[in-house]
């Protein structure tokens, strides 16, 4: 088996998680997170959906983390995402956090949204 090594441009990716707590790029946030190519920002939850929407234009997918148990989405949210033209995506946190990872190496246009667990 051949092995490579995963290269993320200027990209930071979700090195670990923890209760309370997120380790992007070898930096530690606590509390909700949005991580975008570009950066991290605190996230207000499901009411904050600007937080998100400022980026709208440099991302195609949204992965949203709802905490250790995948739950989902209120429905005010989802909608403001999707009429702004994103796709979203509800999942628990941990499987958030690795789907974006993947999808960050391939150098697609997302970003994740994470409660943490």
């Amino acid at each position: 088996m051949r092995l490579n090594e995963i290269q993320y441009d200027d990209s930071k990716p979700v090195d670990s998680y923890g209760p309370g707590f997120f380790r992007i790029g070898g930096q530690m946030f606590e509390g909700a997170i949005c991580a975008f190519s570009g950066g991290v920002a605190p996230w207000g939850g499901y009411d904050d959906v600007e937080t998100i929407l400022t980026r709208k234009d440099d991302i195609d997918v949204v992965f949203v983390g709802t905490g250790s148990e995948i739950a989902h989405l209120p429905t005010d949210f989802r909608d403001a995402l999707e009429e702004a033209g994103l796709g979203v995506e509800a999942m628990a946190s941990p499987a958030a956090c690795r789907t974006y990872n993947v999808l960050l190496s391939e150098g697609r246009r997302i970003a994740v949204a994470l409660i943490p667990v």
